[in-house]
């Protein structure tokens, strides 16, 4: 664990309760933070949630991590074509005053190579990365995720 990440390691276990409802670093705050339940034998899941800059600069999250997943890589929903194809991007925009949202369909966090199946009413560890330097760790429950309809207006922002 790194030295910096060390007192928001401890902060979070003070609020355990709270995990997977709501959690902030500074001016980011996340909320309704979930990980998609998947079939025994799934290969890949993904993490959704939704991420809030009361802040006066502009972040970006740059990478995620999960004992969870051997890799976990940054996503987003684009239309190519008249075709809806999922993109890695290399950090997801979250500007200063401004809430995005992660979602099916959208920007979201995919999580490759999984260690073991996500079962609905279990826990997953996350850690976030900002562009930054900030990290913060979360407790994202695993829920049953119903597909949502896709915006087909253009806006690949997933917000």
């Amino acid at each position: 664990m790194r030295l910096a990440a060390r007192p928001l390691f401890l902060l979070s276990l003070l609020s355990l309760p709270l995990l997977g409802a709501a959690a902030e670093v500074d001016s980011l705050a996340v909320e309704g933070d979930h990980v998609r339940a998947v079939p025994p034998g799934s290969a890949t899941t993904a993490a959704f949630m939704t991420l809030t800059n009361a802040g006066e600069t502009d972040l970006a999250l740059v990478e995620g991590a999960s004992p969870l997943a051997g890799r976990l890589e940054l996503h987003n929903h684009v239309m190519v074509d008249g075709v809806m194809q999922m993109r890695r991007v290399e950090a997801i925009p979250l500007p200063a005053g401004e809430t995005v949202r992660l979602a099916p369909g959208g920007w979201h966090l995919m999580m490759f190579e999984l260690a073991a199946t996500p079962v609905e009413g279990e826990r997953v560890e996350l850690t976030l990365t900002l562009d930054n330097g900030e990290t913060m760790t979360l407790e994202a429950p695993v829920q049953r995720v119903q597909p949502m309809a896709m915006d087909m207006s253009g806006d690949d922002q997933g917000h």
